[in-house]
């Protein structure tokens, strides 16, 4: 008896250490999960990636004193003038190879306008290769390289990939070839301003100039999107990453390689976002949906009888949560193809079919829709009237300005006329040039009948050098 509650004691320490034990062995393994180790996938996937090298001419503004006139004479800023010229800059990227017959994904902001770029594999083979093609809005690239038996990479369905998985890049930040870095997902379906019609994937993976168009892989070793820009103030990485989903890029491959262009669908409007006052006033139980502020006159919304005020809910059965998510779905519709709408219209939600026009044909207005972009402003194109009133054959008007734009004083009913010398007729046109911009632009401005320049300098910077 006397020996009964030191073997109970002891039978409880035993149990307790077993117990204890257990815990830390499951630990130890929740640990190893969520601290991966990659050398094995860098090893194993690093040759599917390339080096891109291509040299090209940019737009720079400058300022022009007359002969004899030093910059520290007192009359200097008074007699300088602004002038726009080229000089030739190589940049460097990064891309990944999609077949063995040499094709190969990039972005399109790293090519350029470059027909030929130099592209050097990870065993430092070099190829001249040629752009297939290129889609501004996904900024994608096509690349092809003349060569045979190469290493291919693998792709996945990115919607299997969850916020907070483990991801790894390979990319030539600033130069420095086959880098591998490493983070989690942060988050998924994100709307960047100027970007509308991509659902970016946002990584807290480590991304710099250089590392442009290279791959992203999950755990398996398998591509589930491509590196595309990063937010900075410096001009470096500060923890947020965006990755253009490789479903998305795959299906501009395709049709560039059937058609040579990309078709995307258009509905034609403008919207904004639903706010919880706004749910209020319109009668919705919470704030969701894309609100139409503006119908372009004949365009598909205008012909299925859309109306601004009217709240989009659902495209097709799949829910619209916010306005940009009606940007994306239509997008991926085919020009000519009908889509249901479900529309919030006086309390009632009611169903409107639409035959779905073509992004690119109209005035784009969809484009303009979104959140005023990285530059500050929301714009639409003029309409001929507006051209006829202004004295011009092309521009956007600014609708709305905000942040930076505001700063540097534009104003709302300014035009955009150019950006860094190239005239803008399309919201396209503008995204592309400021996607092309370095961090920096001249912008041509008409106010009334004055034109005049005014340099910004934008805070989201692509991802190239």
């Amino acid at each position: 008896m006397n020996g009964s509650p030191i073997r109970t004691r002891l039978a409880f320490f035993v149990s307790l250490f077993l117990v204890l034990h257990a815990a830390h062995a499951q630990t130890g393994a929740i640990a190893q999960m969520v601290v991966p180790n990659f050398a094995a996938l860098a090893k194993r996937d690093g040759p599917v990636v390339v080096n891109i090298s291509v040299t090209h001419e940019v737009t720079q503004m400058g300022i022009q004193l007359p002969p004899g006139v030093e910059p520290g004479n007192p009359l200097a800023p008074f007699l300088a003038r602004r002038v726009i010229g080229n000089r030739e800059e190589v940049s460097l990227g990064s891309g990944f190879i999609i077949s063995a017959d040499g094709y190969i994904l990039t972005n399109r902001h790293v090519v350029g306008d470059a027909t030929v770029v130099d592209v050097k594999l990870i065993d430092k083979r070099e190829y001249s290769g040629k752009v297939v093609g290129t889609d501004a809005l996904s900024d994608v690239a096509l690349i092809k390289v003349d060569a045979n038996n190469l290493p291919v990479a693998v792709t996945a369905n990115p919607d299997h990939t969850e916020v907070g998985d483990w991801v790894m890049a390979i990319g030539s930040p600033y130069g420095f070839a086959n880098t591998v870095t490493s983070g989690i997902v942060s988050a998924k379906n994100r709307s960047l301003p100027g970007e509308a019609y991509i659902p970016f994937i946002q990584t807290d993976v480590p991304i710099n100039p250089g590392n442009s168009g290279g791959p992203l892989f999950d755990l398996n070793g398998h591509v589930i999107a491509i590196n595309s820009m990063i937010y900075t103030k410096t001009g470096g990485y500060q923890g947020l990453s965006f990755a253009i989903p490789i479903d998305v890029a795959l299906d501009v491959k395709d049709q560039l390689l059937k058609s040579g262009h990309v078709s995307r669908g258009r509905l034609g409007v403008a919207v904004q976002e639903v706010s919880q006052a706004l749910a209020k006033s319109f009668g919705l139980d919470a704030p969701a949906g894309a609100l139409i502020s503006f119908v372009e006159p004949n365009g598909p919304a205008a012909q299925a009888g859309m109306q601004p005020g009217d709240v989009v809910l659902q495209v097709n059965g799949h829910a619209v949560a916010e306005s940009a998510d009606l940007l994306m779905t239509i997008a991926k519709i085919q020009p000519g193809q009908p889509a249901e709408l479900l529309v919030w219209r006086s309390g009632t939600a009611t169903p409107v079919n639409v035959t779905i026009g073509e992004l690119g044909s109209g005035n784009g207005l969809a484009t303009a829709a979104q959140s005023p972009p990285r530059l500050g402003i929301v714009v639409r194109p003029l309409t001929q009237q507006e051209q006829q009133k202004v004295g011009v054959d092309h521009g956007l008007l600014i609708q709305q300005v905000t942040g930076r734009a505001s700063t540097i004083g534009l104003k709302v009913n300014d035009v955009v006329l150019s950006v860094n010398g190239t005239p803008i007729t399309t919201v396209d046109d503008l995204a592309e040039q400021l996607r092309q911009a370095h961090g920096n632009a001249a912008l041509l401005i008409q106010r009334g009948t004055v034109r005049q320049y005014f340099p910004i300098e934008l805070d989201a910077t692509s991802g190239n050098s």
